[in-house]
């Protein structure tokens, strides 16, 4: 099954300093119908005014992945940990027992965009950790390049998470196809960061995002330079 959510099927919330899109119920947002895909809790493409962005909050038992797009993002958090996060730069955070973040547009100039996602833990009350990492366009370039993956794969230089999902990031160049072949029962959601392309046949274009259950594999042709974000999970999955 392939099915497509346009860009404005997405909730877009307007708070003057930041506009975001939540592709999942999050925050003020409640919609039954839309908690999640898998073990995928949250998936929000948030543009943060200059000098601005979240005050310090609380979190728990989920892995937050955090992808910059442009301008830099900037993290602290209460164990006196600072970093700034630049484009192409992927975060993994485990709240596991519990952290207290916050995260700021860096730049007092530019707007920052960036793709924050939230999944569920296969284990709870697990330590909390973080570790970031650059992606460069030129090693994501025509393929899917793993940049989170979970804790047991023997893949080196990706970040790590408690959970049997895989985040892939990919730069595909105009008419080239990229192909993915699943094992097992996997389901995927893709999500068009910018550009447009054909996924399995569909057509979807800049914040377009593609669920795809039981297809066995997916095949992406870039109709112009694309950027995508592939998440493959598992169908099933039991929240602890």
């Amino acid at each position: 099954m392939i099915r497509i959510i346009r860009s404005d099927e997405h909730h877009i919330a307007e708070h003057g300093w930041l506009e975001t899109y939540h592709h999942f119920s999050f925050g003020d947002y409640q919609n039954e119908e839309k908690m999640g895909f898998g073990p995928l809790r949250v998936f929000n493409d948030d543009t943060i005014q200059p000098g601005t962005g979240f005050g310090f909050h609380p979190h728990d038992n989920m892995e937050i992945i955090t992808y910059v797009i442009d301008g830099e993002l900037e993290h602290r958090e209460n164990f006196g940990n600072r970093g700034i996060i630049g484009p192409g730069e992927v975060q993994r955070m485990s709240a596991g027992t519990g952290i207290i973040h916050s995260e700021y547009n860096h730049s007092g100039e530019r707007p920052l965009r960036l793709l924050q996602m939230w999944v569920y833990p296969d284990t709870r009350g697990l330590r909390p950790s973080w570790e970031q990492q650059i992606f460069t366009k030129e090693q994501q370039k025509d393929r899917l390049l793993p940049v989170v993956v979970p804790e047991s794969a023997e893949n080196e230089g990706a970040l790590r998470i408690h959970q049997d999902a895989t985040f892939y990031l990919s730069t595909i160049s105009p008419h080239v196809t990229v192909r993915h072949e699943f094992k097992g029962s996997r389901i995927a959601y893709v999500f068009v960061i910018k550009g447009g392309a054909e996924i399995n046949g569909k057509k979807a274009r800049t914040r377009d995002a593609v669920m795809l259950e039981g297809e066995g594999s997916v095949s992406i042709t870039a109709q112009e330079r694309t950027e995508i974000m592939l998440v493959e999970m598992p169908e099933r999955f039991t929240r602890v």
